[in-house]
């Protein structure tokens, strides 16, 4: 008989429903309170503290028909920020709890439920009160492991977290979106690691450093002779992926007139070698990552929308660093332990001057460019203490003039920079602008950390 502590509160309109759940939870629970109206959920939640509610989404009559579960999820977060919350919902109904889960759920069980697996999530959720019960292979907080994911501790990304885990597991394609430097690669490869697919490497591309006449090469592969340089049979990035998982950074960059090939190979789950008519079966969990807005894309008719709805699954949105500024010294912390040790450097500590001035710098490179910052600090310091004269972060072009550059490399970066505001981070506006080529743009910003 296992053990019983805890308590838990059920929501739901199905007297049935209720009955039984009293029955398969009365082993694992000392106490345990039904309710069939949300109505007077608010009064309920007043009367103790509760280890965790199973809420569900839908009532036959409530508020905001079909979007009940959410709308009292709002308000038990409202009133309980930190109590878990799990949410009961129908198969058709899956997209609302994910969306709940990004709005502070702890989970989702859906109807009709497995025992064993609706026990084992209620009881996570119990011990959990603050957060505190995601995986431990998902821990990337420790200095020492300074090149993972760093989850921080920001409401936002312990949401993202959270949903993170949920989806991790499944083989639903995945659609990271964030602004430069955020993180959306390590991302990738955190669901990667956390997939039954991390037994293979994951495959990367970087769509935006792909020329158009090597697209298919590159994605699909070729047979010996399909085109001058064509000496052997190779395969693409596609073969190579299979059983694991194929990133796909930058997709924004794609360009139109191919992403009706890149639709096709993800519909059919097979592709065509250039120069071949076999096709070959594929099977694998596709990433993309970009920084463009695309829904907006797509009324410009710059991106497909059908496209848009194979990748986009599931969303998950990076927030910029200066909306978490909690994160910011922590991972300072992480990046100066990882660069002492990277150039042989005795440890070294932020001035007080020093964390103030990170702490209050917006960093809109984001993480990329606090690394960059940090790891210059790291080589020109001499001494065991890291001034704040070593950090002077460059500050975002708005309408008043930039300060001068000293270099031609400053004055290079503040004009790519000012052509990335001015064209929304359009890369192929901003290598017309400029008058470079798209490859020039992107090597460019990669060295600058733009």
């Amino acid at each position: 008989m296992p053990s019983r502590n805890g308590n838990i509160l059920i929501v739901d309109d199905n007297r049935g429903v209720l009955t039984a759940l009293r029955l398969l939870l009365k082993p694992y629970f000392k106490e345990i309170v039904t309710l069939p109206s949300p109505i007077t959920l608010p009064g309920t939640l007043r009367e103790k503290k509760w280890q965790v509610v199973l809420l569900d989404m839908n009532f036959t009559a409530g508020i905001n028909t079909g979007n009940e579960g959410l709308y009292w999820l709002h308000e038990i977060k409202r009133q309980c920020p930190d109590l878990p919350v799990v949410l009961f919902t129908a198969y058709a109904d899956i997209d609302l709890a994910v969306r709940g889960i990004k709005e502070g759920a702890t989970d989702f069980v859906v109807k009709p439920w497995d025992n064993r697996k609706l026990v084992e999530t209620l009881l996570n959720a119990a011990s959990a009160s603050d957060s505190t019960s995601i995986v431990k292979s998902m821990e990337g907080n420790n200095p020492a492991d300074s090149r993972g994911m760093y989850w921080g501790s920001s409401p936002a990304m312990r949401q993202l977290r959270a949903l993170v885990e949920k989806v991790a597991g499944t083989d639903a394609n995945v659609l990271i979106t964030g602004e430069n430097g955020t993180g959306k690669e390590m991302l990738a490869r955190e669901i990667h690691a956390l997939s039954l697919r991390n037994k293979q490497e994951i495959v990367s591309v970087d769509m935006g450093a792909i020329t158009e006449s090597l697209f298919e090469s590159e994605l699909f592969g070729h047979v010996k002779g399909s085109f001058t340089d064509a000496h052997a049979d190779r395969p693409g990035k596609f073969e190579a992926a299979t059983h694991s998982t194929l990133f796909l950074d930058e997709i924004g960059n794609l360009p139109y007139h191919l992403q009706a090939k890149l639709l096709t190979a993800i519909q059919r789950r097979s592709i065509v070698r250039v120069g071949s008519n076999t096709p070959i079966p594929i099977d694998i969990r596709l990433i993309c990552a970009t920084n463009r807005n695309l829904p907006e894309m797509v009324a410009k008719e710059e991106f497909r929308e059908d496209l848009l709805y194979r990748i986009n699954t599931i969303h998950l949105e990076i927030p910029p660093l200066r909306e978490r500024p909690e994160d910011i010294l922590p991972l300072a912390e992480r990046f100066i332990a990882r660069f002492c040790k990277q150039y042989d450097k005795p440890p070294v500590r932020l001035t007080e001057e020093a964390r103030k001035r990170l702490a209050l710098h917006p960093w809109y490179g984001n993480i990329r460019e606090l690394e960059h910052a940090i790891e210059k600090a790291i080589i020109i310091c001499d001494t065991d203490s890291l001034p704040a004269e070593l950090f002077q972060p460059a500050q975002k072009a708005n309408n008043a003039p930039e300060a001068a550059a000293s270099t031609l490399e400053e004055m290079e970066k503040l004009m790519i920079r000012k052509a990335l505001d001015t064209c929304s981070g359009n890369l192929s506006a901003v290598a017309s602008q400029l008058g470079i080529t798209r490859q020039t743009l992107y090597n460019k910003m990669k060295k600058y950390g733009l």
